[in-house]
């Protein structure tokens, strides 16, 4: 990666020979050169130590060019002596010349190699970014960070680990580059850190010498720019993850919506003649074809719920559910809920329990009846055609609280922490009653965006469960109390 320096031996006696060509080349030309000529060729000596040897070999040849000076050059010749004030403030000015001058350019030579570093670190480094640029995979990050580093360090043996995001059980991406063998303890570890945490780590084999800091400064920023592309490979996945589900949802959607509006206009007609069938004198007369006829009826009413839970799903999922808000009673809508189940209510024990003077709520009526018979119809379901269904509203607080007890299959705690979900259905439930699993999420949107809030209470698996409905008291708003409007307190 650098130019092997010079070995300090080699470096001062090269500053020793220096001087010593130079003296013998100016000795043999005493005769025509002045003074003045022979400080400056020996200036230029000491510079010219000081670029390839450093300052050290820069001060020595200084020094040395100052005894020379003074012994071949100065009256009285060949002895160390001086007599003369001038001669002595000559030889002071030279050695202090010389020794500032090989300061300087030692510096300058510090600073050029500590630039070129620089540079080839920078070059380095953009070179590693633009080969992970267009990566999209942990391996071949792995590969390429290896084998960059193994280029730019030729005598090292270099292994990247990084962890892979996709997928459920974390993996490790592992890429090895040099002919070295693996110890088990690597000389240098540099770990790939990033906003997720640690992802991985960049191990190094290097030669026995120690490291230099500009190379462990490189390896630091190497680390760095892997970790960078490892976390921005796992957001890439992560977002086309994202888009794959949300276009699978978008086209489940669409499907949904297509299919089940061609299946209204057939169903309806089945519906209509089956409930025109159940009820003429000739089938009634006939008990197997009263039976059958009621079968048709039941099942094509069972049909028609579930396709609207179906177009409820589509609307809350892509253009959501604007409620239009009204003042209602609570009564109103628990009756019309119970009288649109009557028929399949009918044989239950079934308790309505209100309290007396509920107050208003200021919600879409619509949707409450709908996510109140969805509750409904869950009871009827799973319980038991004996089990008592109890139908309760209260004031609570600040709430108007809507609940259904049954005595039916109730819910574990695995299964009450994931009811209301989208499609989820317990596998206990699944094993013995059908359905899709839309109705408490249906029921649980519609509760929400009328302000209130749903909760799920049960003992246990077969201990019966109590559904409950919050809606918010309506209140008279500061900014209206003059004009005697009233708002719901969530709303």
């Amino acid at each position: 990666m650098r130019r092997p320096a010079l070995s300090r031996f080699t470096s001062y006696l090269l500053a020793v020979l220096a001087i010593a060509a130079v003296t013998a080349l100016l000795h043999l030309m005493r005769g025509v050169l002045h003074p003045p000529t022979v400080v400056l060729l020996y200036l230029l000596a000491v510079v010219l130590t000081s670029a390839v040897g450093g300052l050290g070999p820069g001060i020595a040849a200084a020094f040395l060019a100052f005894l020379a000076f003074n012994y071949f050059f100065i009256e009285p010749y060949f002895t160390l002596g001086v007599h003369h004030v001038q001669d002595v403030l000559a030889l002071l000015v030279f050695f202090t010349v010389a020794v500032f001058i090989s300061q300087l350019v030692s510096r300058a030579q510090s600073s050029l190699a500590e630039a070129q570093a620089r540079e080839r670190e920078a070059t380095h480094l953009y070179e590693l970014s633009m080969a992970l640029a267009g990566l999209r995979n942990e391996e071949a990050i792995a590969r390429v960070a290896a084998g960059h580093i193994r280029d730019t360090f030729r005598d090292a043996t270099v292994e990247v680990l990084v962890q892979a995001s996709g997928g459920s059980v974390p993996t490790t991406m592992r890429a090895a580059a040099g002919n070295k063998p693996l110890s088990d303890k690597p000389d240098w570890v540099f770990p790939l850190n990033t906003a997720r945490g640690l992802l991985g780590e960049i191990r190094v084999w290097h030669t026995p010498r120690p490291p230099m800091p500009a190379e462990e400064r490189m390896l630091r920023a190497f680390a760095n720019q892997t970790a960078l592309a490892v976390e921005r490979t796992a957001l890439a996945q992560t977002e086309t993850r994202a888009k794959v589900l949300e276009e699978s949802d978008r086209l489940k959607s669409a499907l949904l919506s297509s299919v089940s509006h061609e299946l209204r206009t057939p169903l309806a007609s089945i519906l209509g003649a089956a409930t025109t069938l159940a009820g003429s004198k000739t089938v009634r007369a006939d008990t197997r074809l009263s039976s059958l006829a009621t079968v048709v009826r039941e099942e094509a009413e069972r049909l028609n719920h579930d396709i609207q839970n179906l177009l409820d799903a589509t609307r809350i999922s892509s253009d959501g559910v604007r409620p239009n808000f009204e003042w209602s009673e609570v009564a109103d809508i628990v009756n019309a809920a119970i009288e649109r189940r009557r028929a399949r209510l009918k044989g239950r024990d079934l308790e309505v329990l209100l309290a007396p003077n509920l107050p208003l709520v200021y919600v879409d009526s619509v949707l409450i009846e709908q996510a109140l018979g969805q509750v409904i119809d869950n009871a009827i379901k799973y319980s038991p055609p004996s089990g008592a269904i109890a139908v309760e509203g209260r004031r609570t607080h600040d709430d108007v609280t809507i609940s259904v007890t049954d005595q039916g299959a109730g819910f574990s705690d695995a299964e009450r922490a994931q009811a209301g979900e989208r499609f989820f259905r317990g596998e206990r439930h699944a094993a013995t009653t059908g359905g899709s699993g839309l109705g408490l999420w249906i029921a649980k949107s519609f509760v929400s965006v009328n302000a209130g809030h749903f909760d799920i209470q049960s003992s246990g698996a077969g201990a019966g469960a109590r559904v409950s409905i919050h809606l918010p008291v309506a209140r008279e708003t500061e900014d209206s109390q003059s004009a005697g409007a009233w708002s719901a307190s969530d709303a």
